[in-house]
């Protein structure tokens, strides 16, 4: 018995004596951080949760800064055989964009207004010029001079007056999503003095040409209270419109297509609310148009003396109706657009002479026309297996065209004017991609796994031709799969990088989104929630299955509510994937849904269930990645977060790493990038955002052996 110990003994010294080695010949060794452990119980329902690391949580707190600090210092540590790859990969995708470039142009209120950017800037001009494309420019923003002395800046909500002369906008210096609004004289160039802070960015003029009306966040960052400011009058003599108290719904003021009407939208997951005046009598107080009800969503937009209502009344796919302005409530609807079982109505445009439909089936989005005098009708022909159409934006009424993008997984983004009369179309302008692109070198297909339970889930994929269907590609499949939201096939120049490398690109579209109807979300949320996580692995098996990869060579991607799927996966199939990349992942799901003091908690509870219930705790509980990791092999990974990210909270993605590094039983890699200046949406600027990019590309690279 002491011989084998000892020479188990000697092995292990045999090992460590190798192991050392090893790492001398390649450098010095690296060591993970390793969080603190202050145990906190968390009690709900009677049942105690162990969180280790809730102590993250508190950003005022040195220490957890300078874990994040060592989590970088130890990502850019273990992959600095990378950088210059990186760096390479970054010239390589900003080299394929134009620098110089502008937008194409739109007409309102008698001027075309354009954004263009100029060679070696970061940040977007906004400009326009009066009558024709013709004339003098005139700069409204420029945000590159705005942005100087920032280390972060985005600017939004830019809204016209309608005289022409004013502009108002909105600034974040921080990327916690909480604008200041300013107002701009055009006519000098001047600032106004008043300063709205803590808005939503976004503010919309009365047909006077001085009272605004804009939206305040709350503590949560909801967006709850409308405001009315006359101008060159101090904000705090703003008078507060309207209150939205239910913490469960925003509220946001917008105007109509026809600039007659603003309105109010109140809205939860699952239900609206929309209030109105005529924006020419701005002290006006604002009518409802239908009551709030559970299940009730409608959407509204005005033509001549009608409403027109996109809504789920008795149609889960949705319909479109009509009602006079001076008849609001539901019991005076009429249907226009019936419901269909195998068509959703995702969207509609209103014009002079025609109405256009945004419709998608079979997972694809069609657009029709039908015109208002004979109700004759067609659809555009866009001639692509698996594509990404959409109505633009179209602010004039009186024209015969419609103002559409379109793009495929081979076709980069295109702008056109379709000419609603004579069936035709413009192309005005195409994406261009620097450099030897030729969409001929690739080839997109559309195919569909089977679901455990039956169901086919859909699957866009694309890869540069003559690669062989042998199992021994690399392969990336990219998911969101929740709040309905759709993930059309569309072209990526940044992809490229990926393609011409050998790679597959996927995109599995898994229910939680909406691409095959409204069931198709339903059946992906609140306690259904675990189809969306079965639905990527059966798409991952199938992919394996047609030889396109194999488990060796299969990545997975997704960010924000795809990084909760992310977490998921990963416990439930580790060794399906080769690495993963999770983009501010939101993965403490039960915590932050039972914690109404941060954001986008209370005005979820239709997406993902309200955890005081027990209920649904017990099913959050069974697929939260944070509370489900356990003793167990992990693939190799790269967690990205931003320290201000305003939608999933930085400590998130942080207490996840440390918790999967203190339990995995492997030796793969895990690595965690906070951007210490920004928020969810990354890097402000134009380019800087591609840093990241390339440092996840490198990620999936390095584990490949692919060097260059």
């Amino acid at each position: 018995m002491k011989k084998i110990v000892y020479g188990l003994i000697i092995f292990m010294l045999f090992l460590s004596f190798g192991f050392t080695i090893q790492n001398k010949m390649k450098g010095k060794k690296i060591k993970p951080p390793i969080a603190k452990i202050i145990k906190r119980e968390l009690v709900k329902h009677g049942h105690i949760r162990i969180d280790n690391y809730f102590w993250l949580r508190d950003r005022k707190d040195p220490e957890v800064i300078n874990y994040l600090k060592a989590e970088n210092s130890y990502l850019k540590e273990s992959l600095k055989h990378t950088e210059k790859f990186q760096k390479d990969l970054f010239d390589e995708i900003v080299g394929r964009i134009k620098k110089d470039d502008t937008s194409v142009p739109y007409k309102k209120n008698g001027y075309f207004y354009y954004t263009r950017y100029e060679k070696g800037k970061e940040y977007p001009i906004y400009c326009r010029k009066k009558e024709s494309m013709k004339g003098k420019e005139e700069v409204l923003l420029n945000v590159n001079n705005m942005a100087k002395g920032y280390k972060y800046f985005h600017v939004t909500g830019l809204s016209v007056s309608p005289d022409n002369k004013k502009l108002s906008y909105g600034v974040d210096t921080v990327s916690r999503r909480k604008y200041s609004i300013f107002i701009k004289n055009l006519e000098t160039g001047k600032i106004f003095p008043e300063k709205i802070i803590n808005s939503t960015g976004r503010a919309v003029w009365a047909n006077d040409n001085k009272t605004i009306f804009y939206t305040k966040k709350d503590k949560t960052l909801r967006a709850y209270k409308i405001f009315r400011h006359l101008l060159k009058t101090k904000t705090i003599k703003d008078k507060e419109i309207y209150h939205e108290k239910d913490s469960t719904f925003s509220a946001f003021a917008i105007k109509t297509k026809s600039d007659k009407y603003i309105m109010i939208l109140s809205y939860s997951t699952l239900s609206t609310e929309y209030r109105f005046i005529d924006a020419s009598i701005p002290m006006d107080d604002f009518k409802i148009i239908h009551p709030r009800e559970n299940d009730l969503e409608y959407s509204v937009d005005h033509y001549k003396n009608n409403f027109y209502i996109k809504t789920n009344y008795k149609a889960k796919n949705f319909r479109l109706m009509s009602t006079p302005v001076t008849k609001t409530s539901k019991s005076n609807w009429k249907e226009i657009i019936p419901h269909r079982k195998d068509v959703f109505l995702s969207g509609f445009e209103l014009f002079q002479d025609n109405l256009v439909l945004s419709e998608r089936k079979n997972g694809l989005i069609n657009l029709r026309v039908i015109r208002w005098k004979d109700k004759s009708e067609h659809y555009l022909d866009f001639g692509e297996e698996a594509y990404a159409a959409y109505i633009s934006y179209n602010p004039e009424f009186n024209t015969r065209l419609l103002r559409y993008g379109y793009s495929s997984m081979t076709t980069p983004d295109s702008t056109y004017d379709y000419d609603m009369g004579k069936r035709t179309r413009k192309l005005l302008k195409q994406q261009e991609v620097i450099g030897d692109f030729k969409p001929e070198n690739y080839k997109t297909e559309r195919h569909y796994a089977k679901a455990k339970d039956g169901t086919k889930i859909p699957i866009s994929l694309v890869y540069r031709k003559g690669i062989k269907k042998d199992g021994e590609n690399p392969l990336l499949l990219y998911a969101y799969g929740s709040y309905g939201a759709s993930m059309n096939p569309y072209f990526s120049s940044v992809r490229l990088s990926l393609l011409d490398r050998g790679f597959v690109y996927a995109i599995a579209h898994i229910r939680g989104g909406q691409e095959m109807g409204r069931y198709w979300y339903e059946d992906g949320k609140l306690l259904k929630k675990k189809n969306t996580f079965t639905d990527f692995i059966d798409c991952a098996e199938y992919l394996v299955e047609k030889k396109f990869t194999n488990s060796g060579k299969i990545f997975a991607m997704g960010g924000s509510a795809g990084g909760l799927l992310m977490g998921a996966i990963v416990n439930m199939k580790p060794g399906l994937f080769k690495g993963v990349v999770a983009q501010v992942p939101w993965v403490d799901v039960v915590t932050t849904m039972l914690d109404d003091t941060i954001p986008l908690t209370t005005s979820e509870y239709d997406e993902w269930g309200d955890p005081n219930k027990k209920e649904y705790y017990d099913y959050m509980l069974s697929y939260s990645p944070y509370d489900n990791v356990g003793k167990k092999k992990f693939p190799s990974m790269l967690v990205t977060t931003g320290l201000h990210d305003s939608q999933v909270q930085y400590w998130e993605p942080a207490k996840w790493v440390a918790k999967i590094r203190a339990n995995r039983t492997d030796n793969n890699i895990l690595l965690l990038h906070t951007n210490m200046e920004a928020g969810h949406g990354g890097a402000s600027g134009r380019f800087k955002r591609y840093r990241e990019t390339a440092l996840e590309y490198a990620f999936m690279f390095n584990l490949l052996g692919i060097k260059e």
